[in-house]
């Protein structure tokens, strides 16, 4: 039976099964579909064509990135496999070699899910509105049987090992050998983390050794997750970096999710530091960066980050863009606006000298460079970050998104006729301005689950808690015939 790729293929990337929704035949039809659209496709038809193919510690991941390749490789296009990385380390390789991207990961999914997250040359991404939509519908096509022609010469296939690449790339853009001596609590979840966390922190790579102290949790990589999920934004997941941070007297703790692009921060009492605080921290930096050189710098950050954000980068002389959840869209927008720097909530951080793709690793070294560059523990740090009270994020599953949405629209605009609303995405409601009490919430309905995401930031926590319980009793009230 064929598979439908609409179950699989969402707005940014590819995720489902293996091997009932991703098969090799699935991944060899993408992999010559991508071939066609993204590489081939439209433009100026690159002199030599090659794509960039990685995998993380999935077992599955070579079966299928082999079968990627081939699909490729049938079309006339070359392939440089880089084996096991990061999805950040094939962004540096796609952006290093100047190809497109294939990165086979499912993040944070359990042992039987594998995916592709897939980018044109420079890392640029690709999602529905920039060419995934008809990578998918050909690969459809190819699998209902509509096999194309191969090529007059088909692609060939060579190994590359760019982690230490990766690894310099990244030392050169942030300089942590005049910082005061840290330990640092690092857990890897298994995932890619404990592949690249040596060669970029300590010398696994041949790079000079670095004032750390590195201790590390669950670097052996196993797709099975056996410790623990690869989700630091799940608090459960955060518990044993947050215990062996105090345990050992650390000075901070980062957890990595599956694929390591992702990095969330803990400080020395082993607490949470929000990443609206690390995008506040991390968007300064690269501020006074952009400031020194002459240019007035732009900040991406997305509609859940907090007021903190946008206050502080406006303060300091950047420009703060406010843009919808998903990393294609914000990828877009950074390439767009020329920005420095982009955050969003779920602990992605975007950076143009990274060519405007994300990577927990950056993010981590700039939290590194800036505690270790003054006296203060990182919670005192942090909290001139995190000015305000948040609910995080809370899901409700509703029969009818649309219809909770629209009881929620109602009783606050009738409440607060002063309050700013848009649209952007899913309903934002904003009573901050000049306005007392001051709080925001936002809440939009997740793509692939019959949910309703919350979220809440406020002033104080009394108003955060009552309009948090208000929004979240109109949206779970029971729907009347």
């Amino acid at each position: 039976m064929t598979i439908d790729l609409t179950r699989i293929i969402k707005a940014y990337d590819v995720r489902g099964t293996v091997p009932d929704q991703l098969s090799p035949d699935v991944a060899r039809a993408i992999g010559s579909a991508f071939a066609q659209v993204v590489v081939l496709g439209g433009g100026t038809r690159p002199a030599a064509p090659r794509v960039v193919v990685g995998h993380d510690m999935r077992d599955s991941g070579p079966a299928l990135a082999a079968a990627f390749a081939e699909g490729v490789t049938r079309a006339g296009v070359d392939v440089v496999t880089i084996g096991l990385c990061s999805t950040d380390g094939l962004y540096h390789a796609s952006g290093a070699l100047d190809a497109p991207g294939a990165m086979f990961t499912a993040s944070h999914n359990p042992a039987e899910y594998n995916g592709i997250k897939l980018c044109r040359a420079g890392a640029r991404p690709v999602g529905q509105e920039t060419g995934l939509a008809e990578v998918r519908d050909l690969a459809q096509r190819i699998l209902d049987g509509a096999e194309p022609s191969p090529a007059a010469r088909p692609g060939v296939v060579t190994a590359r090992d760019t982690l230490a690449d990766y690894a310099a790339f990244l030392r050169g853009l942030v300089d942590l050998s005049g910082i005061r001596p840290l330990k640092v609590v690092v857990d890897a979840g298994n995932g890619m983390a404990g592949h690249t966390v040596p060669a970029v922190l300590g010398t696994g790579a041949g790079l000079p050794v670095l004032p750390l102290d590195v201790v590390d949790l669950y670097f052996e990589l196993d797709g099975t997750f056996p410790n623990h999920e690869a989700n630091p934004l799940e608090p459960a997941n955060l518990r044993d970096l947050q215990a062996a941070v105090v345990e050992h007297g650390a000075d901070l703790g980062l957890a990595f999710d599956g694929d390591a692009d992702r990095c969330f921060v803990v400080d020395e009492r082993g607490e949470p530091v929000s990443p609206s605080a690390v995008t506040a921290l991390v968007g300064l930096r690269e501020v006074a960066k952009e400031l020194e050189a002459g240019r007035t710098p732009t900040v991406i950050h997305n509609l859940i980050t907090s007021r903190a954000v946008p206050d502080l980068l406006t303060a300091a002389g950047a420009t703060a863009v406010r843009t919808r959840v998903g990393h294609s869209f914000i990828k877009a927008r950074m390439a767009e606006a020329d920005a420095v720097f982009g955050g969003e909530h779920s602990a992605h951080y975007y950076f143009r000298d990274f060519f405007f793709a994300d990577t927990g690793m950056l993010a981590a070294l700039h939290v590194l460079a800036a505690l270790g560059g003054q006296p203060h523990p990182l919670s005192a740090l942090a909290e001139m970050y995190s000015p305000y009270v948040a609910s995080g994020e809370l899901n409700s599953r509703v029969a009818d998104a649309a219809a909770a949405t629209a009881r929620v629209r109602e009783a606050y605009t009738s409440a607060y006729p002063d309050a700013d609303v848009d649209e952007l995405d899913g309903l934002t409601v904003a009573h901050w301005d000049d306005a007392h009490p001051q709080w925001w919430f936002n809440l939009r309905a997740s793509n692939t689950e019959p949910l309703l995401r919350l979220n809440v930031e406020a002033a104080d926590e009394d108003i955060m808690i009552k309009v948090r319980d208000d929004v979240l009793s109109l949206v779970r009230q029971e729907e009347t015939a």
